[in-house]
């Protein structure tokens, strides 16, 4: 029998009903979000092996803000917004790179250590004496897991630290030594033509596995099951099905993979996913991990964003079990994409009567749970005026 880590029974007599279908095309509540829903929790940058060596860099552009994330000579990982204290260009231009001694602004070449501090404005004689530290790029929240940096756009925050935060799954998390994985194929990115709540809601729940999804259905659906989120995590576990192969990719995949004698035996043909609030996700496999995420780019489209990573004395055998993988994986999320369009679509409808939840998409209504606290006016079910939507929840979160 699968194992499960907390003790999260469902509740009898639980509300079934999800977020308002209004909530996924409201500009005004778009911009609550970005505010008290991403740029104030913790969010996934990268991977340390992302970052090998000083001077190497890693950027991130989401929900309006600009991360870069830099090795310095000390070997230290640093996160700044990548914003010139001159005149706010990028500091640097590419999503992933390396400087030799510095980081130049493409702008007028105001130059910075890799510390962040301000080595020197270009024509320095035309400003007055520029402190190194006050003018330094502006520091981001930052802490590295199990080698995976998040980082967070504003400073605290209504979550405790990544270690507090992950400590229920520190421990299973701990067998695959992710800490010393490297990259796989870097990071990627893609649009989707759909609210970003509608992709986590379709990630929620496995009850759409059998219907939606033959290869997962295949490789593990008669063991799946999902624990809801409890304080900002939830977890999803599978093993594989005694008889799984009917599909070419499953078939290939469960011969071809290896023994993984360096887990334990309960976890040696274990699929892992676990939820990281609100819109982050790490999948554990016996030969790699990965993380994947979204973000708004608008109410109608959603930037999503991930990376694979593979043990660094991959064998071939490990390496064809993760291509394989990955070929699962791609038709899945390609088939998530599509369910995510017809659900989000439907909300425009005069016709749409709300969600009715099943037991087994209990983990839908707790994160709808934890948006509700970060963002009270989810709790109306009609849509306030547009203009009047920030103070009326400002007023709901001082009730709070």
């Amino acid at each position: 029998m699968n194992p499960h880590l907390r003790d999260v029974a469902i509740p009898n007599d639980w509300d079934r009903r999800g977020l308002p279908g209004w909530s996924y095309h409201s500009n005004a509540l778009l911009e609550l979000e970005k505010e008290y829903v991403f740029r104030n929790h913790w969010q996934i940058a990268g991977h340390v092996c992302d970052v090998p060596n000083p001077g190497d860099y890693l950027t991130m552009d989401v929900i309006g803000e600009r991360a870069l994330i830099v090795r310095g000579k000390d070997g230290v990982v640093r996160a700044f917004n990548n914003m010139c204290r001159h005149r706010g260009s990028r500091v640097v231009a590419d999503s992933q790179g390396t400087c030799k001694n510095a980081l130049v602004c493409p702008f007028h070449g105001w130059v910075y250590n890799l510390d962040g501090t301000l080595r020197g404005a270009a024509r320095p004689r035309s400003f007055p004496d520029l402190d190194k530290t006050e003018f330094g790029l502006m520091p981001l929240d930052l802490e590295i897991w199990m080698g995976f940096i998040f980082i967070r756009f504003r400073k605290g925050g209504p979550q405790p630290s990544v270690a507090e935060l992950l400590k229920p799954i520190e421990a299973e998390m701990a067998h695959y030594n992710v800490a010393d994985m490297v990259p796989s194929w870097g990071i990627w990115t893609q649009k989707s033509p759909v609210n970003w709540k509608s992709v986590r809601d379709v990630d929620n729940e496995g009850y759409h596995v059998a219907m939606a999804h033959p290869a997962l259905q295949d490789l593990y659906g008669a063991t799946y099951f999902d624990e809801p989120f409890v304080n900002g995590v939830s977890r999803s576990f599978a093993t594989y099905n005694p008889h799984a192969g009917r599909r070419w990719s499953v078939r290939e995949y469960i011969k071809l993979a290896p023994d993984a004698s360096h887990l334990p035996e309960h976890l040696r043909k274990a699929w892992i996913y676990y939820g990281i609030f609100p819109n982050n996700a790490l999948s554990i496999m016996p030969e790699s991990v990965q993380f994947y995420q979204e973000f708004p780019l608008s109410t109608g489209e959603t930037l999503l964003r991930g990376a694979i990573y593979r043990y660094k004395d991959e064998t071939r055998e490990q390496a064809a079990a993760r291509y394989l993988a990955y070929r699962i994986d791609r038709d899945t999320m390609n088939e998530d994409v599509q369910l995510s369009v017809w659900s989000n679509e439907s909300m425009l409808s005069e016709a749409f009567g709300g969600f009715y939840l099943s037991d087994l998409e209990y983990g839908v209504r707790t994160h709808h749970d934890h948006l509700r606290r970060q963002v009270p006016v989810l709790g109306l079910e009609t849509a306030p005026e547009e203009k009047d939507m920030w103070a009326l929840n400002d007023a709901l979160r001082s009730r709070g």
